[in-house]
């Protein structure tokens, strides 16, 4: 049997020149162009009412199960929705909670820092008192040996003084 070649539109034959023969390996790839199919359909009369009736069969027989199908798909489809729905939600509380877990260690920092803060103010204070007292007392201090300079230094004139009355002086000549 021979495979018929291919029409064009205008039904004249197209293809290479030497066909090859039914059941002859295609070149190069060691299969046969033939199907087991073929000529069947060249051999039997097809009738447009058998066809219909076939269809319809197949229609029938198939068309049930791909239809609760269809709305099995159709019911995991809205099912895959209110889960992707409630997985977002879940996942906008949990970053929630990380948050307010971030805000309270937060808090909870700020809390350790103001009280170093307070503890830096009362030293910062008690500093202060301490340098105050500390000025006040070398005030005095400076103030005390100034006073006592003064005094001895008084108290040298006043002995240069004696000494200087004390001093013999020639008896004028009159």
């Amino acid at each position: 049997m021979s495979v018929p070649e291919p029409r064009s539109p205008d039904g004249l034959l197209t293809g290479p020149p030497n066909s090859l023969e039914a059941g002859e390996p295609t070149p190069g790839t060691g299969l046969s162009d033939t199907s087991p199919d073929e000529g069947l359909i060249e051999d039997l009369p097809v009738e447009d009412k058998a066809v219909e009736q076939l269809a319809e069969g197949l229609l029938s027989h198939y068309l049930p199960d791909l239809q609760r199908s269809k709305q099995a798909l159709q019911e995991l489809t809205q099912n895959q929705v209110v889960l992707l729905d409630t997985l977002e939600q879940e996942i906008s509380k949990f970053k929630e909670c990380h948050s307010m877990l971030d805000i309270n260690a937060l808090f909870t920092e700020a809390k350790h820092y103001h009280a170093k803060l307070v503890t830096i103010r009362k030293e910062m204070l008690m500093l202060h008192e301490k340098t105050s007292k500390l000025k006040k007392r070398a005030l005095k201090l400076q103030q005390k040996r100034q006073k006592e300079e003064l005094e001895r230094e008084q108290q040298r004139e006043k002995e240069f003084e004696r000494e200087k009355q004390l001093t013999a002086r020639p008896a004028k000549r009159t």
